[in-house]
């Protein structure tokens, strides 16, 4: 289903809500009390920094709300929050008694993927949280990673190569999630095949200062081809004839040679990407 369609507004009741401007229906904006709004289940986001909430309550205090939140009408009269949630936290801190929010029907899958692009197009979510959310959208819907990275505006190699930090030990998931680590680093660390030379690589590292991702990489190249799931130091046609299957195929894939032999294995993380993999390859 493509993001958007089908979403009909829903009038409130005219007792406790109130229309601040005059626009067609799909597009109608209420001042509802806070009171009467829950927050997003399907919210992504679980880290709100205290520091950046601040700012925004005073600059609601100063200018008001000049963005309207999104919220759907919850079956027992009241609201769920849809997108918008710093702006709704940010305004009970500031004590206001209503915000301008446009009404509007959802899905579950519609709630997740709106909260989801809103929080993206924000640069808003750290890697893991985000990682966390397309594998939903995969896991609880049913959509494809093709699907996924339509919906949200990214490649299916970024969202493959993403949704894979979720392999990372907990420990460095927390570093990706408290902004100790790039993405980029912990890609390099997945490179190593245990769980135990990831986290004693990732030990070494942060320990330094102005580590690079290609740093990283040679710490990893460092164990020697045994530890690692594929080789960094390689043929770069090879590496280029990897790449290019990656892009085709949306998932992690490593050339083996021996010789004039070899094999080609092709990562997958679920039932879903499996099945989808193997779509690919038989049309």
């Amino acid at each position: 289903m493509a993001l958007g369609k089908g979403l009909d507004s829903l009038i409130p009741n005219a007792s406790r809500s109130t229309r601040v401007d005059v626009t067609p229906a799909a597009e109608r904006v209420w001042q509802i009390p806070l009171s009467e709004i829950v927050p997003n289940p399907e919210q992504p986001r679980k880290f709100f920094s205290h520091a950046d909430l601040e700012d925004l309550v005073v600059s609601i205090k100063k200018h008001g709300i000049l963005q309207p939140i999104t919220v759907t009408e919850r079956t027992d009269g009241g609201y769920e929050l849809i997108a918008g949630e710093r702006r709704f936290r940010a305004s009970h801190i500031a004590g206001l008694a209503t915000i301008p929010a446009l009404v509007r029907g959802a899905t579950g899958q519609e709630k997740l993927e709106l909260a989801l692009i809103e929080n993206i197009q924000r640069q808003n979510l750290n890697p893991i949280e985000e990682a966390f959310a397309y594998k939903r959208l995969i896991d609880e819907f049913n959509l494809t990673q093709q699907d996924v990275a339509t919906q949200v505006g990214k490649s299916r190699p970024v969202v493959a190569n993403t949704i894979r930090l979720l392999e990372l030990p907990e420990e460095i998931q927390r570093a990706l999630m408290d902004g100790l680590l790039s993405a980029g680093k912990a890609r390099a660390l997945l490179s190593l095949k245990s769980t135990k030379e990831q986290l004693m690589v990732f030990h070494s590292l942060m320990n330094e200062t102005g580590v690079t991702v290609r740093d990283v990489e040679k710490a990893v190249a460092a164990k020697g081809p045994a530890s690692r799931k594929g080789s960094i130091r390689r043929d770069p046609n090879l590496q280029a004839l990897e790449k290019n299957l990656e892009n085709k195929l949306g998932t992690k894939v490593l050339i083996h040679l021996r010789g004039d032999r070899g094999t080609i294995e092709i990562q997958f993380t679920g039932q879903e990407e499996l099945r989808r993999l193997v779509d690919e390859l038989d049309s």
